[in-house]
């Protein structure tokens, strides 16, 4: 049998930001696969760029979202809503024909500053990945708040609740896969 596909998204381009370091701890955490990550910085998508050719990043994006088995997503939350990155990238996807997000399998994990892990824009990209026809894998939201506090001079999450919730979760993606 071959190893599942797991293509990691952050929407936060920082280096060291906390969501990267949540879908790395998510992949870790599902065990043996093949991890690749996504690169969301991309054009802003425009209808016009659209019209003179998928942009070179965008298309590797959508061939990476093809050959995945499933998405593991950070979900940021900047000023209450989306990340504007991964609102970005998600229209992209949006567009590929056939539709490469419908029926692929998700997990969506959010890390913030905040006291509340970044709720609202999880809740948002659930939704516009539901309206998208995507699987999400559904559980108990998995939100770090204060994620500066959570996470140890390694990248690795120092705490063992939600070490265990996304294990949990990570568990019902490997069920889910088959």
């Amino acid at each position: 049998m071959t190893k599942p596909v797991l293509l990691t998204l952050s929407g936060s381009l920082r280096k060291a930001s906390f969501n990267r370091m949540l879908v790395a701890e998510a992949a870790r955490a599902y065990g043996d696969a093949e991890v690749i990550e996504g690169d969301l910085n991309l054009p802003l998508y425009d209808g016009d760029v659209e019209d003179e050719g998928v942009p070179a990043p965008v298309q590797t994006l959508i061939d990476q979202v093809r050959r995945a088995d499933a998405l593991v997503i950070g979900s940021p939350e900047y000023n209450k809503g989306i990340s504007g990155v991964l609102k970005n990238a998600i229209d992209w996807l949006s567009r590929a024909k056939p539709n490469v997000l419908a029926d692929k399998k998700a997990v969506i994990l959010s890390a913030a500053a905040g006291r509340t892990g970044g709720e609202t824009g999880h809740f948002m990209t659930h939704s516009i990945l539901t309206q998208l026809q995507v699987n999400v894998i559904h559980g108990p939201l998995i939100l770090v708040a204060a994620a500066h506090n959570e996470f140890g001079e390694d990248g690795r999450l120092k705490n063992e609740f939600l070490s265990g919730q996304i294990a949990d979760r990570m568990a019902r993606l490997r069920e889910e896969l088959g």
